[in-house]
């Protein structure tokens, strides 16, 4: 189940709130400029779906949403407990950094959290299959797969070079609990 959890960035251990329910999570995320949806998709793909099945069969929803964002472009990423470069892929997003353009993501399936720290807080959403999120450019975040990553999620995005992180320095997603 989608939920979030936020937190004091000097309080890990005391959450301010936490919520499974989508509508207060997408109340929360704005305030800070985030995009929570729950999309509610008629398409039912397998796991085990290709990349090319995946984006035509979510190419309507795709089309829509990137007409609103500008964005140009669509991917699909995989990752699985399997990968033999999972744990080191996980590593690699674990320490907070930013993009220079949104990141959206809509999980297809498996889960995965975006963990946001703005003005003093620290907004652990907890994003499962039919979950849409979008995180602004330049917003101090982490995203944490878990131990065993499982998710398949469309990535869409304007210029691949965005996605670049850009590492802050500050080691505040070591204080706080791992997915």
């Amino acid at each position: 189940m989608s939920r979030l959890t936020i937190y004091r960035d000097d309080a890990p251990g005391a959450p301010i709130l936490a919520t499974s329910d989508a509508a207060a999570m997408a109340e929360a995320l704005r305030a800070i400029g985030v995009r929570f949806e729950r999309w509610k998709s008629p398409v039912a793909l397998t796991p085990d779906e290709s990349a090319e099945t995946i984006l035509a069969a979510y190419r309507p929803y795709l089309d829509a949403l990137m007409g609103e964002t500008g964005a140009g472009s669509a991917d699909v990423i995989k990752l699985t407990p399997d990968n033999p470069n999972a744990a080191a892929l996980r590593a690699k997003f674990l320490a907070e950094h930013i993009h220079t353009e949104d990141e959206v993501r809509f999980f297809v399936h498996g889960s995965g959290n975006f963990i946001m720290h703005v003005d003093g807080r620290v907004y652990d959403a907890h994003c499962e299959q039919d979950d849409l999120i979008s995180v602004p450019a330049n917003t101090r975040h982490w995203f944490d797969a878990g131990e065993a990553p499982f998710f398949t999620a469309l990535r869409v995005f304007t210029d691949t070079t965005g996605w670049v992180a850009h590492f802050t320095g500050d080691t505040i997603s070591e204080r706080f609990p791992a997915a």
